[in-house]
């Protein structure tokens, strides 16, 4: 796996959140059965740089915690098993690796999230980015039924890891 990591403004983590992201996100792409080398695109930027993200993308004019931009549609969740045929224009011909999307996390939602939920920025980091790669494997929360499944999904991911509330 290939992260491309870019922090557009610093940040005080107390970790790095280069080596959690990549960890998550081999721990998702594992537990979602990816048979590929996928490359990913990481973004750390503050309250004011999601929300204009956000406005130019989705039309919503508002903070988030993270935006998830998947490369690819599937028609079922992590269903790899069409991508050569739907999406063979979605690998690097340089590496060869599957260009699997790109994830935009707000550090001052982590920091406020953190502190609201009462754990660690290092598990609320890991949450964000396990949460954004299920959306990149084409999940989504948009019916209760599906939340659940999201929510059983990023716990084991960060279980894995053993990236607990702490």
């Amino acid at each position: 796996m290939t992260l491309y990591f870019e922090d557009e403004v610093g940040n005080d983590f107390g970790f790095s959140p280069e080596e959690v992201a990549n960890l998550v996100a081999e721990a998702a792409l594992e537990q979602e059965g990816c048979p590929y080398e996928v490359q990913i695109n990481l973004l750390l930027t503050d309250n004011p740089g999601i929300r204009e993200y956000n406005r130019d993308y989705r039309k919503i004019d508002k903070e988030t915690d993270v935006l998830s931009f998947p490369n690819l549609e599937f028609e079922t969740e992590s269903d790899f098993s069409k991508v050569e045929d739907s999406f063979a224009d979605c690998f690097d011909p340089d590496s060869g690796e599957l260009i699997l999307g790109d994830i935009i996390i707000s550090i001052d939602r982590v920091k406020e999230q953190a502190e609201n939920y009462g754990h660690s920025r290092k598990r609320e980091f890991a949450f964000l980015v396990a949460h954004s790669m299920l959306h990149l494997c084409g999940y989504d929360h948009m019916v209760e039924e599906e939340a659940k499944r999201m929510e059983e999904k990023q716990e084991a991911v960060l279980q894995t890891l053993g990236i607990t509330r702490d």
